[in-house]
């Protein structure tokens, strides 16, 4: 027990020994706040990096919001295309069937609901691409036959249109099935 006493007391005199005051020595301190400068432009460079790196990918982020609600803009106004694409063939028949009638009260029943038909695509958006009589365009339509000029401003012109071309607002539909004067 008194080892015990005798080693509290010599740790006692210790940290008594170490609360003493000590003597500043200047070069050491202006050491010190150097490194602080130092290290103050270090976080500055971490900070400018970081805020870098945050603009970027907040710019990064609106450019992909904004390309992805113009993709759905896209998607919604040319969603029914197939849909549309797929009832073109019935507006093609309904043609052919009033052009084999003969005047008749049907024919007029007919005639009536074709217009109706057609009122409703153009509702929609689809129209008729004109091109008979124009000169022939590749991005409206499609040569499938070339036959001789019987003059020659007749040359590279539609002179017959085969199937009827549609769009779909700005986008072409269906491409018109033409012949072409050569």
């Amino acid at each position: 027990m008194k080892r015990f006493i005798k080693k509290m007391k010599d740790t006692e005199k210790q940290v008594v020994d170490n609360d003493a005051p000590e003597t500043i020595n200047v070069e050491e301190v202006a050491q010190t706040d150097e490194m602080t400068d130092a290290e103050h432009s270090t976080s500055d460079n971490e900070a400018a990096i970081w805020q870098d790196k945050y603009i970027r990918l907040s710019a990064e982020f609106d450019n992909y919001r904004k390309r992805t609600l113009r993709e759905k803009m896209e998607l919604a106004a040319s969603g029914g295309a197939d849909v549309l694409k797929a009832i073109l063939g019935t507006c093609d028949d309904f043609e052919r069937a009033l052009s084999a009638m003969e005047d008749s009260s049907e024919k007029e029943g007919i005639t009536l609901v074709y217009q109706k038909f057609r009122d409703t695509l153009k509702t929609k958006g689809v129209t008729e691409i004109e091109c008979l009589g124009k000169p022939f365009d590749v991005d409206f339509a499609e040569a499938i036959a070339k036959i001789p000029a019987t003059t020659p401003e007749q040359v590279g012109n539609v002179i017959d249109v085969v199937q009827k071309g549609y769009m779909l607002r700005d986008k072409v539909l269906r491409f018109a099935k033409v012949v072409v004067a050569e």
